[in-house]
């Protein structure tokens, strides 16, 4: 859900289909956002040419002018930085691809659950926004995210680039979970690698934010992601 406190989102969604576009309408009028909205690819061109939107939710297979072609004029022509979800009936990897290659900044497959839907979108709204905190706190560990400076109790923090990355992340969302994918979509966006190079990363943040200190703050919650917590249980593993 939107935040109360914070400015609504605008969304522009651009579907041809009425059906699902009215219980979009229906769900995220009803949790703070406003819409705007296009049944086809031209019209979904000229309202985001013209349209300030926080988000873009586009079909791939629309009228006039598909997803793929739309994605790639926002992109290219216009140079739109708004971030782009793309919904798709195609299950297959090419297309899933393709259609990051051309611009998009995350996919789901229909059918999908309007809940997945938000919270795919707050991820990518929390990704583009501006920081408005520079010092980030979970217990005696801080970030100070201008200055890419870490300590815990006082004692400064040797990390690499990427382990800075993940620190912030999971910092800024404390003590929510944050998930595998959205962490692998923030160190690799174009496509994640075929290894499980997240969890080598994990391991090399763990030894540097938890080892030498007595109480653990790093948390894994096998399968899904990881999260910083107070009461973080010790760990064999990344």
């Amino acid at each position: 859900m939107s935040d109360p406190g914070a400015p609504a989102a605008r969304l522009l969604l651009v579907e041809d289909n009425a059906a699902l576009l009215q219980n979009l309408y229906d769900y995220f009028e009803g949790h703070g956002y406003e819409l705007d909205s296009a049944r086809d690819g031209l019209a979904g061109l000229a309202l985001a040419s013209h349209g300030a939107y926080d988000l873009i939710v586009l079909d791939l297979n629309l009228p006039r002018l598909d997803g793929l072609a739309l994605c790639r004029a926002l992109r290219g022509e216009l140079h739109l930085r708004t971030p782009i979800l793309m919904l798709t009936a195609r299950d297959a990897v090419e297309q899933r691809v393709e259609g990051l290659r051309a611009g998009a900044d995350d996919y789901l497959i229909k059918p999908f659950a309007l809940a997945e839907l938000e919270a795919r979108i707050e991820a990518l709204l929390r990704r583009s926004r501006p920081a408005t905190t520079t010092l980030l706190r979970c217990a005696d560990l801080t970030l100070d995210v201008d200055n890419a400076r870490a300590e815990r109790a006082g004692r400064p923090l040797t990390l690499t680039p990427t382990e800075l990355k993940l620190l912030e992340a999971l910092l800024r969302a404390a003590p929510r979970l944050v998930r595998r994918a959205e962490l692998e979509r923030l160190l690799w966006p174009d496509a994640p690698p075929d290894s499980d190079a997240l969890r080598t990363h994990i391991h090399g943040l763990r030894q540097a934010v938890d080892r030498p200190f007595a109480r653990p703050l790093i948390e894994t919650v096998r399968g899904i992601g990881y999260r910083l917590s107070e009461t973080a249980a010790p760990e064999r593993g990344p």
